[in-house]
């Protein structure tokens, strides 16, 4: 028999759901039906929910998972964490009541997820609810690039775009848990130190520095890896400043739509596409480097690469290999708030949104568009 804990089918939930493409008047909070499970799902009821900025390009209708898989309505959301509330006939490794966290391709953003079983992990002691919800989705980013993407020894060096930010921190801390040589960019100031504390062996603040330049004198010979989710503003000169043998990692393209404003720029992200660079396997072969690139949506019915990332991210955070990551909350119908401040640029760690009580308001906006 399916357990139950907390609620049941004929109860209310609050999500975020997004109707069509456009800025934050689109995050709108509704009710709906709680979901029943099926035999290999689980049900949560969640805490918190990981804010990332592939949810923002999903509310601008650009996310190609998204436009493929789902469609409109759409709730945004791939993490969260929260308690079991009932678990399927099949389920054996969860209980009612067990506090969780996991990956669910879409719909996060919402006080209840059903989820299948086997995206759904116990949560670490070492992450309080709101650190767990944030925990996954950059992680995993990290350690699919670094560890499934290519061969890594000690001492290389790597050269990590947006350092400060969910990925870019995550990066820093595996590469340096595996003894690589790591510089951190950022693009201001205030994020120099949180990247040093990090573990990163050099960073070079943008803002302040000329980043080319100073990429080539803290390494002359050029980087086995760089990893760069900005896009057409830097993915040319990081392949550049490969040496060869080295490898270029792509997971994103964030300089290729705004970075604030609530909505997408077309004028911008065309001549971002026309600047696009086009790397050609024949050069790609007489120059002895290659490019890698690489979306974690297209991977969640890959159990055999998510299951040994997520235990050995698991077991790195339980021994302090890993720190608990920095986080900065917003109430779930303040999700605009949360969404502006991740397209501006200046947030460090993760942004999550609490989605325990107060009660909702069916329809009514988010705060904040």
């Amino acid at each position: 028999m399916a357990g139950h804990f907390g609620g049941g089918p004929s109860e209310l939930m609050r999500k975020v759901v997004i109707h069509k493409p456009g800025g934050y008047e689109r995050l709108t909070l509704e009710t709906h039906t709680v979901p029943i499970p099926s035999d290999r799902q689980v049900l949560i009821r969640t805490e918190a929910a990981g804010v990332n900025y592939a949810d923002v390009c999903v509310r601008w209708g650009v996310y190609e998972s998204a436009r493929r898989f789902v469609g409109w309505p759409i709730t945004p959301g791939f993490e969260y964490a929260g308690r079991v509330a009932e678990v399927g006939r099949e389920v054996r490794h969860l209980k009612p009541g067990d506090p969780v966290f996991g990956l669910t391709f879409f719909n996060g953003y919402s006080t209840h997820v059903c989820a299948p079983a086997d995206l759904v992990w116990p949560k670490p002691d070492a992450l309080d609810f709101e650190a767990a919800a944030g925990f996954l989705a950059v992680h995993l980013t990290a350690y699919h690039g670094l560890l499934q993407n290519v061969v890594i020894r000690p001492g290389m060096s790597v050269l990590v775009h947006s350092a400060g930010g969910g990925v870019g921190s995550a990066l820093v801390q595996l590469c340096k848990l595996h003894d690589l040589q790591v510089t951190g960019v950022v693009g201001s100031d205030h994020k120099v130190e949180y990247v040093r504390q990090l573990g990163a062996d050099a960073v070079i603040d943008k803002s302040r520095q000329s980043l080319w330049d100073e990429a080539r004198r803290l390494c002359p010979g050029g980087y086995d890896l760089v990893f760069d989710a900005n896009g057409p503003e830097t993915l040319a000169q990081s392949y550049a400043h490969l040496k060869a043998t080295g490898k270029l990692l792509v997971y994103g393209f964030h300089t290729l739509l705004p970075k604030r404003g609530g909505r997408i720029n077309f004028l911008k992200a065309a001549v971002g596409l026309v600047t696009m660079p086009r790397f050609n396997p024949l050069s790609m072969t007489t120059e002895n480097k290659g490019v890698v690139a690489f979306n974690l949506s297209f991977l969640f019915d890959r159990a055999d690469l998510l299951h040994p990332a997520v235990n050995d991210l698991i077991t790195w955070v339980q021994a302090g290999g890993i720190a608990v990551p920095k986080v900065r909350s917003f109430a779930l119908a303040d999700v605009a708030h949360a969404h502006r401040a991740l397209e501006s640029g200046k947030t460090t760690g993760k942004l999550i949104l609490r989605t325990l009580p107060p009660p909702c308001m069916a329809g009514v906006p988010a705060r904040g568009d």
